[in-house]
């Protein structure tokens, strides 16, 4: 029915002194040596973006499609995902960086210039209003609450029964 794969694990083996050589790379004859592709995710904010073929159709043992037809649809999937990333990348990306770009900039200068020197002068200003706070409630609060206690504190309640 379906194409049936096996999958083995590889190790290297290497000597000391293989080891303990210099790890740059070989340059080839044209002296260009090739390097590995930065990350550009290297947060991992979008590690659930890394959708495969096989994480969005899959199917059961007991019904198989065209080994070909199976094969076919895959490298659709991964062609048409690939370019239309490229293309709406190409076509969106600069203008979507711009407005980024502007709103992150208005709200960092917002929260610099405005938000945190607001927050620090009521920071400033909290210790004496509360202690202007507290002999307001000392004053008016403290004392209508006491008299309400020592007023309610009279009254008794019983139950009987007839």
């Amino acid at each position: 029915m379906g194409v049936e794969k096996e999958r083995l694990d590889t190790s290297i083996i290497m000597d000391e002194d293989e080891l303990n050589r210099s790890i740059e790379p070989i340059p080839s004859k044209n002296k260009k040596v090739f390097e590995a592709v930065p990350d550009r995710d290297p947060s991992d904010i979008n590690a659930y973006l890394k959708v495969g073929f096989e994480d969005v159709i899959a199917e059961p043992i007991s019904t198989h499609s065209f080994d070909r037809v199976w094969i076919g649809s895959h490298a659709t999937f991964e062609l048409v995902k690939f370019f239309f990333y490229r293309l709406l990348t190409a076509l969106l990306v600069v203008p979507v960086a711009f407005l980024l770009g502007l709103v992150f900039g208005v709200l960092s200068c917002v929260h610099i210039w405005l938000v945190m020197p607001t927050i620090q002068s009521f920071m400033m200003l909290l210790p004496s209003l509360q202690i202007v706070w507290k002999s307001l409630t000392n004053t008016f609060v403290k004392l209508l609450f006491h008299s309400m206690g020592k007023f309610l504190s009279s009254v008794r309640v019983q139950t009987t029964e007839n």
